[in-house]
């Protein structure tokens, strides 16, 4: 899969309005913010369509996927957005970090600690967080947020070194540039 997926998920109390954009998607926070409910939510869709209550719009399908044999679940799930809740240990196992390199699925993932199994993007760590959109209709509203911040500044940005995070175009790609100019760059590797 490639580009950005809009998901709206919601039930009469509570809904989530966002859009994913890279291959891993990280949600982050404290307890009671929405994150686990969110794909309960997408489980209670996937295996009861609308009779659940839940209405999912998204042009992917959406599932989620937990559990000790979730590399047999994962071996069928094709082209869709994958949710994984924090319970999972499987999470961080180089296992399912390789694995899913493979697929052309997009993940969703709620941890509250960081992956550093996974190559995910700083730019697609999110926090949930109620906007108060709906709090007179009665219906919370969430809303996704970067926790890491877009940079705002607009000086030049004059790098020590670059560090890419792939081995191959992006790598070499920057260490071109980076020969030019005089400077460092290194792979992590995917990491």
């Amino acid at each position: 899969m490639k580009g950005k997926y809009r998901i709206v998920i919601e039930n009469k109390r509570i809904r989530y309005d966002f859009e994913i954009k890279r291959n891993i998607t990280l949600i982050r926070g404290d307890s009671a913010t929405g994150k686990t409910i969110l794909v309960e939510m997408v489980r209670e869709f996937d295996e009861n369509g609308t009779d659940s209550g839940i209405n999912l719009k998204c042009e992917k399908k959406c599932t989620a996927l937990s559990g000790r044999n979730w590399e047999a679940s994962l071996s069928v799930i094709q082209d869709s957005i994958v949710f994984i809740d924090e319970g999972n240990r499987f999470v961080a196992s180089r296992e399912f970090a390789a694995y899913i390199q493979k697929t052309d699925n997009y993940y969703v993932i709620v941890a509250r600690e960081g992956l550093p199994t996974l190559p995910y993007s700083v730019e697609e760590v999110y926090g949930i967080r109620n906007s108060g959109k709906y709090g007179t209709l009665k219906q919370i509203y969430n809303e996704f947020y970067h926790l890491y911040g877009k940079q705002d500044d607009t000086s030049p940005i004059i790098p020590r070194q670059v560090i890419t995070e792939d081995s191959n175009a992006g790598f070499q790609f920057f260490a071109h540039i980076c020969k030019r100019k005089g400077k460092n760059c290194l792979s992590a590797q995917g990491k």
